[in-house]
Formats: structure tokens, C-alpha cells, sequence
């Protein structure tokens, strides 16, 4: 069968021939790949980045996907930490990672957007217990899972959602997807620290996918500006594009009441994110979300991969 196929930390996978995938298990099940997204997460991992990584090569890279399985039954998968990744014409599951899809369910759209949307909800569903009437901040919200993150934040009841980014078209668009203000993250980390301070002071819950000094200086500003420090903030931290370390003063944790946590592979357990996943998949089904997604066939995934670097589209691979 054809798959991408990672033979280096330095170089983009390439379209090749690989041996076809068989069941090892009774929970097994292999299924024809329907639509992968092209994540950020996936590209950590190709390039042996991310903190899971076990340096193994040659590798399948691909996290989750929506196949069918041979009786025709669509599956929404998540894949255990496997050199055999879901960007393949066909791949084995585990039954107890996956769900049911609806028969009328859209591949490409669950695909595109469940990785993504699962972040903001499992780090407001899981890692916290969101009320409605709370305010958000949202930092990168320019890119797709900051956009998805808005609108989940609306729907979950947010009183307030300041989306924060550098892109000034995607800035000018979410207010149209529940964003109540906009803060540019143009400049200096001493405009970034004014920008958000005079913007995000006062809100209850930051959705950090950025990291690095921006969120360095977000936090600075933020908690600098804010009238009433005994007020509890919560800080998500979900991403890292911006880098992966922050420089965040210690004044700024002891001068708020400030609780910083993380939402991501091993904060949350499996079962929590299986359980969370039908209701996700039903509301993407159903259209609740505003995708900004592309389909590009698999055998493409070599110029795939660099356009995904410049890019906030979200790629889904269609074998």
C-alpha cells in the first residue's frame, strides 16, 4: 500500500510503497483511511520534536483519522504512540480508541477538525470546569485551533472572548465567530504586555497556544493591568508555537492569584477523552463549527508538508 513515509528528523515524508497493516489483537481492527489532519502535532512528530517522541525510524506519521472498516462503518480514531500513523491508505486501530461515526457523518470535516476543536474542549471541559458567563482570552487565535477555540468558547456561554493573534485578516473575520474584541500581537513584547493589559485584564480564563515571549508578555500585562489580582485566573497552556520555553517573571506568580496548567497527551486520561469525543463529533457533524480546512490528496503530502509551515489552514490528507 502507499503511505507517507518519514525516513529522516531533517526531511518532509515522502510518498512511497509500504507493507500492508495487519490486526495483532482481538481489539484490533484495520480500516481503509478516509481523511488525516495534517496537525501541528503530527509534524512534532515527524520531526522528532515532540515530548513523546522515541526517535524510531522509519515511521508512518498521523495521530487520528476516520476510516471505514470492511463492513462499511465509519470510525473516528485516535492512535496510541505508533510508528504506524494514520496517514496511509490503511492502518490498524484499536476498537477501544475510536468511535462510531454517524453514517451521514462528513469524514473530511471530522477529520479536519476534531484534533483541533479537542484542545479548547478538553482544556474547558476537563482540565477546568468552564462556567458560562466567565470571559476568555484567547492567545493565537489566528491559527485553526485558537478560531475553533472562539467559537467553543461562545457556545459553551462565554460572557466575554478577547482573541488575540498576529494575522490581521484571520484578527478582522472572528469577531463573526463570537470573538467580542480583537488584540493584535504585533510589536515588541512590551506592546504585546499593553495590548493585552488594556484589552484582557479582567478575564477569567487564557487559552495559551502560543508559549514563548508572547505569552511571556501576555502574561506580564495582563496580570500588571488587572484591578483586582485576588481574582482567580486560570492560564491553559495547550500550544507552543511561538516556542517552547517562556521567560515568565516570578513577580508574576506571586502578585495574582494565578494558576497555570497544562492541557494536552497525558494530562488528560484516554477514557476522559474518549468519552468527550461522540458529543464533539455530533456538534462538527452537525456544522456547529466554521472550518478553515483544505483536502490534499496523499500522494501530494511531500509539498503538503511545507505549505502546512505557511499556513493556517488546516491540511487533511485523503488517501
Amino acid at each position: 500500500m502507499k503511505a507517507a513515509l518519514v525516513s529522516s528528523f531533517d526531511a518532509p515524508p515522502s510518498y512511497a510503497e509500504v507493507p500492508d497493516p495487519s490486526a495483532s489483537s482481538p481489539d484490533d481492527l484495520v480500516v481503509e483511511v478516509i481523511a488525516a489532519g495534517l496537525h501541528p502535532r503530527v509534524r512534532s512528530q515527524a520531526d522528532g520534536s515532540h515530548y513523546t517522541s522515541t526517535d524510531e525510524l522509519p515511521l508512518i506519521p498521523g495521530i487520528d483519522g476516520v476510516g471505514r472498516d470492511a463492513s462499511g462503518v465509519l470510525h473516528y480514531f485516535v492512535l496510541a504512540d505508533t510508528t504506524a500513523g494514520s496517514m496511509a491508505e490503511r492502518t490498524v486501530i484499536d476498537r477501544r480508541r475510536s468511535i462510531v461515526l454517524a453514517p451521514d457523518a462528513d469524514p473530511f470535516a471530522v477529520a479536519a477538525a476534531m484534533n483541533p476543536a479537542m484542545s479548547s474542549w478538553l482544556a474547558l471541559r476537563s482540565r477546568m470546569r468552564f462556567e458560562p458567563g466567565q470571559s476568555v482570552l484567547v492567545l493565537g487565535a489566528t491559527g485553526s485551533a485558537g478560531g475553533l477555540a472562539v467559537q467553543l468558547a461562545k457556545r459553551l456561554g462565554a460572557s466575554r472572548i478577547v482573541a488575540a493573534g498576529r494575522d490581521a485578516a484571520k484578527l478582522a473575520a472572528l469577531p463573526a465567530l463570537g470573538a467580542t474584541e480583537v488584540v493584535s500581537l504585533d510589536g515588541d513584547p512590551a506592546a504585546i504586555a499593553d495590548a493585552i493589559g488594556r484589552s484582557a485584564a479582567e478575564v477569567d480564563v487564557v487559552l495559551d497556544y502560543l508559549w514563548g515571549e508572547p505569552a511571556a508578555a501576555a502574561l506580564t500585562g495582563l496580570i500588571t493591568a488587572r484591578p483586582d489580582r485576588g481574582r482567580a485566573i486560570t492560564w491553559i497552556q495547550i500550544g507552543s508555537v511561538a516556542g517552547g520555553t517562556a521567560p515568565i517573571p516570578s513577580a508574576a506568580l506571586r502578585a495574582a492569584d494565578l494558576r497555570i496548567i497544562g492541557s494536552g497527551q497525558g494530562s488528560v486520561p484516554p477514557r476522559d477523552i474518549l468519552a468527550s469525543l461522540p458529543e464533539l463529533a455530533s456538534l462538527i457533524t452537525a456544522g456547529a463549527f466554521d472550518l478553515d480546512a483544505v483536502a490534499v490528496p496523499l500522494s501530494e503530502v511531500t509539498s503538503a508538508w511545507s505549505d502546512a509551515a505557511t499556513t493556517t489552514r488546516r491540511i487533511v490528507l485523503t488517501p
